[in-house]
Formats: C-alpha cells, structure tokens, sequence
C-alpha cells in the first residue's frame, strides 16, 4: 500500500512538472469581490454586481473566476468576506467594498496577506497600513479642490457645513475645511447626521443660525437629499454643494425641486455624452453606458457601478505584465500584480485617467471628474 501511495504521488508530481502546474500555481485568475450589495449602502453595491456581467471570461488568456459575496454594508461582514477571499478561496486579487467603512476594514486583511485590494471607495488610510490597497474611486482631496475652486468663482465668503458621522464624512470635513481656508472662505457650522437618520431638523437650524452664504454636504446616495429638502424647507435660499456620492438619480427622484441648482463634481462616466470629443474618458465612459442602459434602460447608470466595469480594464493593463513574471495562484503573481499597478501607465478607465505610483495608490488626476449642476432634473456640465 505504501508503495503504490509513493507511485501515486510520484505520478502527480510528474505530471504537474509536465504540465507546468502545481497546487501552488494554477492557469485561472482568481478575483474576490466583496459588495454591499444589501443594507445602507446597497445603492451603490446593487449597480455595482450589476456589471460584472460586463466583465470577459479571460484576461492575458487565462480564465477568470469571481467570487462575490455580500458585505452587507456591514465592516464586520467585510473583513469576513476579506478572510474567506484570502485564506480560502486563494484569491490573486480582491476588489471592494462600496463604501469607506467596509473597505477599510477590508485593507486591513489585504495587508496581512500581502493581497493587492482595488477599492470602489475613497478611503483614507494611516500612513504604512495602504501598501496593498488602491483606490479606483477619486480621492477626496481631489474632488474637494473642484469644489472650492467653484465656490471661489460663485464669490462664495461663508459656509455651512453638515456631513456624515463615520470616515467618509469626516475625511471630507478635514480635507473642505484644508482648501476652503486656505481660499479664503470661512467655514461658520459644522454638523453631523448618521446615513440612517431620517431628520436633520435641529442641524438645518443650526447651520441657518450661522447665516451661510452657502452650505455644503457631505452625504452620498438618498441619504444626501435629507438635509439639502430640509434646508430649503426651512427657508434656505442660497447655494448648495453636494460631494461625488451624492451623484445619483436617487438625489434627484428622493430630492426633487429641492435640490435643483445643486453643485457637484462627479464620476465622467455620468456625463459621458456631455464630454468633449477629445477627451480620453469618452470612449470607455460611453461602453459602459450604453451597455448598461441597454439592461437597465435610460439613465439607470450611475458612478458608483461603473467602478466594477473600470477594475476590469485595470486588470487588462497589469495582468499581462504579471503573468510574464509569475503563474496566478502564487505570492509572486499576487506582488506582481501590485509591482505593475506601481508602473502602468495611463490606464484610461471611465472615470479619468490612472497613474498609480508606490506613493500615489489613487492615481487621479484633473481628467477624474466633471463638475456638475442639477438642472430640470438632470446632471448638466458645467464649464
């Protein structure tokens, strides 16, 4: 018995040397996609499963193989997700969550397992713990500098402003508050409101108190319409600026009227048809949108499910580059994949243009947003 055992493995050893392949290193390309695909932020993690259909069957020639599961908008769900995707499923890559907290915590098992992590959140990191993450969603810092910029050019002095109690809105507070300053514009209230609220009553009071010129919120998906309705409810009259999450129809279908003139900078995926003839982002803004509208039907896209169709182009670029190094399946691949992410350059997805570098893991640059207006209820460019 101990005999043919020996033979057996023998054999197997045999035919993995022949065939190139071992339990260490196998031809399919293994990717773990973690979606809040149910709770708070199910609005962005519902579009964002709905285009993985968009996604080929091989990339660099070898087969891909999703494993998606639901985070349930939930950190403690993510980091699960996190841990199965790297310890058991073996993944070469994992991608996720949709939203800040989920995904920060998902970085975290990224790290331990040397795994590359593709965000579709901005999520802000302590300096040393971001190595294996990066982010296909624009950096605050980024989309904050397009808003004072506007605000600078509406002669706005004064603000208000009101945001979301966990990272997401904190990050924005700390990086609003950096650029306004330094523009010259005062920032005279500060509030905070949960995602789960559904009154911001004594804040709007508060912040109108203050005599803003304008006010600013920090909020994404329905949840960013609550305090702009509320505001124009209790006699609000000036400008309103709204940030990048808030760049869907559920603003405009929950907000109705009372977000009409809003100001905000968003994802170029959403304005596609709007962009210039030139522009690089036009061409993979405009395949995504014309196949998602073809499922879903007019004006179903939105920003947030365009960053599952984009982390397939990026893979398009770093994936061939790693697999002359490397088989997938292997700690070699696995940092291949981070060293080309580090060195491609000009990787053109529908939201901008990508030059990631080892101390740049966001790589945007001005080409990754449109600034926007709501107007008849639609999102118009503003020049």
């Amino acid at each position: 018995m101990k005999q043919a055992q020996t033979l057996s493995c023998a054999l197997s050893l045999l035919f993995a040397a022949l065939t190139g392949f071992s339990t260490a290193a196998r031809a399919e390309i293994t990717i773990g996609i973690s979606l809040s695909q149910t709770g708070p932020s199910a609005s962005l993690g519902i579009p964002q499963k709905n285009s993985l259909p968009y996604w080929p069957e091989t990339i660099g020639g070898e087969k891909v193989r999703l494993v998606v599961l639901d985070d349930a908008s939930d950190p403690t769900a993510a980091t699960k997700n996190a841990r199965r995707f790297v310890s058991e499923e073996k993944v070469d890559i994992i991608l996720g969550s949709s939203s800040v907290a989920p995904s920060i915590a998902m970085s975290e098992v990224a790290a331990e397992g040397k795994t590359v992590q593709i965000a579709f959140s901005p999520i802000e990191l302590p300096k040393g713990k971001g190595e294996w993450t990066f982010r296909i969603a624009q950096p605050v810092g980024l989309m904050a500098t397009a808003i004072v910029q506007r605000m600078r050019e509406d002669k706005v002095k004064t603000v208000g402003f009101i945001g979301f109690a966990d990272a997401y809105g904190e990050t924005w507070l700390k990086e609003f508050q950096l650029r306004a300053e330094a523009a010259g514009i005062q920032v005279v209230g500060v509030e905070r409101y949960a995602r789960s609220d559904t009154s911001v009553m004594g804040q709007a009071i508060k912040l109108i108190a203050a005599r803003p010129q304008a006010v600013f919120i920090a909020g994404a998906g329905t949840a960013a319409a609550l305090p702009q309705t509320t505001l124009r409810e209790r006699g609000f009259t000036g400008p309103v600026y709204q940030t990048h999450g808030a760049a869907t129809k559920d603003l405009i279908r929950v907000g109705g009227k009372a977000v009409e003139g809003a100001v905000l900078p968003a994802g170029p995926v959403l304005v596609a048809e709007q962009l210039d003839r030139g522009n690089p982002v036009k061409a993979p803004a405009l395949d995504y949108v014309t196949r998602y509208e073809k499922q879903f039907g007019p004006d179903s896209r939105t920003q947030f499910g365009a960053h599952a169709y984009d982390a397939q182009l990026v893979l398009k670029r770093i994936v061939p580059a790693a697999l002359k190094r490397a088989k997938p399946g292997t700690p070699e691949f696995r940092q291949a994949l981070k060293d080309a992410l580090e060195t491609e350059r000009d990787i053109v997805i529908s939201h901008g243009v990508l030059n990631y570098s080892p101390t740049d893991h966001y790589g945007f640059d001005q080409r990754g947003f449109a600034l926007v207006r709501v107007a008849n209820g639609k999102w118009n460019v503003l020049k």
